[in-house]
């Protein structure tokens, strides 16, 4: 059975001086999530936004808000953003050191927030197979995390199909979504290979965002036939 695929735009790429307008612009025309990328300068080189901007991003939009914590012993802010905003915490397998990853979904699910496992491109799905069936996504990493604009790894495509055939034979009920390097080239090929949460920030904020978005749609559209 085909899954119903959503896009989700990140903001990473975004206009912040145009913030607002942007994220009703993506979710006018057909955007269904909003990915949040939260970035510490230890887990990954680079500084993004935090709590602040997810509370105000979440008063002016009641979009679903897809959060992606890329920071270490992500559980020490797993309460602050669910009260902030998000509908969905995604933390990294690699970060999860003092406090084991069971522990952190299950203080995710406490909360009553959706809750995602991310890998990096370098991580074999070997060590995630025990949390499988914990988690209502998970997210393939598709260029190193920590910054915008990479090219996307070839050796992801092999990845999302062993994912996706876990997750059938496995009998298990978990969204796939795909971060990093991701355009209108190249969506339909993740699809295919498994994905149907898809990630992309420049592809669709740059330029036109309107014919971006009904653009990645309309690939949607033609899979789902």
């Amino acid at each position: 059975m085909k899954r119903s695929i959503k896009l989700a735009p990140s903001i990473l790429a975004a206009d912040f001086m145009n913030l607002g307008t942007q994220i009703r612009e993506v979710k006018e025309n057909g955007a269904q999530y909003l990915h949040y990328d939260v970035m510490d300068g230890m887990f990954v080189p680079s500084m993004s936004f935090g709590l602040p901007v997810l509370a105000s991003v979440r008063a002016g939009t009641d979009i679903f808000i897809d959060c992606h914590l890329m920071i270490v012993e992500p559980d020490r802010y797993i309460d602050e953003f669910a009260k902030a905003g998000a509908d969905s915490i995604t933390v990294h397998f690699e970060a999860c050191n003092e406090v084991g990853l069971t522990d952190v979904i299950r203080h995710i699910r406490k909360t009553g927030k959706r809750c995602g496992i991310s890998i990096n491109p370098e991580t074999p799905l070997v060590h995630i197979l025990p949390y499988l069936g914990m988690a209502d996504m998970i997210l393939i990493m598709s260029v190193k995390p920590g910054f915008g604009g990479q090219q996307f790894i070839e050796s992801t495509y092999s990845k999302l199909r062993e994912l996706a055939s876990l997750r059938d034979e496995g009998g298990f009920d978990f969204d796939i979504e795909v971060d990093g390097g991701i355009t209108l080239d190249n969506a339909g090929q993740v699809i295919e290979a498994g994905a149907n949460v898809i990630v992309s920030g420049s592809s669709v904020f740059h330029g036109d965002i309107e014919r971006n978005v009904k653009e990645f749609m309309k690939r949607f559209d033609a899979y789902m036939r």
